[in-house]
């Protein structure tokens, strides 16, 4: 069965991105075309990036990312949840990222963003990084406000319209994720 993490994107004390990633989570396991987990970046303390070696060697020292790295490797797909920073992704999720590569090679992503403007442009930051790990990220995307989807800026509770963001993503993102199993095997057979 095709194995879709949701990645939370935010370790800090109070998060909100915890509650919209149980929210997706929620709706995809309603699906029935692939298997998918949350995976709380929170739970691996990963430091500042702290690896001698560029990720793409895969030559890790720390136990930390290791750990990381094993989790990764178990699925075919992802969906970042990330809130704007700054204009751009969270930190956080950019660090979690930046620690590995190939467990990420030849596989898809969907993305929700959340923030004043909807996160559009944390998303758009965020392509960026995928599209450096190889990651085929798809073109829908979920997309919530600070402003009318969550209760006092802090108890995410969507709106109708907000909520139906994340169907379409979750339907290209099977679709691509099983494709992508295909480009896999084939990388595997060219090398």
């Amino acid at each position: 069965m095709t194995k879709i993490a949701i990645v939370t994107g935010s370790t800090r004390p109070g998060r909100i991105n915890l509650g919209v990633a149980e929210w997706v989570l929620a709706q995809a396991q309603q699906r029935t075309d692939a298997e998918f987990e949350l995976v709380d970046i929170a739970a691996y303390n990963l430091p500042v990036l702290d690896e001698g070696y560029p990720a793409a060697y895969q030559n890790y020292s720390n136990d930390h990312t290791k750990a990381w790295s094993q989790k990764i490797a178990e699925f075919d797909g992802f969906i970042f949840i990330t809130g704007e920073y700054n204009h751009s992704v969270t930190p956080a999720l950019a660090n979690a990222l930046s620690y590995l590569n190939a467990e990420f090679n030849n596989k898809a992503a969907g993305m929700v963003g959340y923030g004043s403007a909807s996160g559009v442009r944390a998303v758009e930051h965020l392509r960026g990084i995928l599209s450096e790990l190889q990651l085929a990220h798809v073109q829908k995307t979920g997309m919530f406000s600070l402003f009318t989807d969550f209760e006092n800026f802090s108890t995410f509770a969507p709106t109708e319209l907000s909520a139906a963001s994340v169907a379409p993503m979750l339907d290209q993102l099977v679709v691509w994720t099983k494709a992508m199993e295909t480009v896999r095997d084939a990388a595997l057979v060219a090398a």
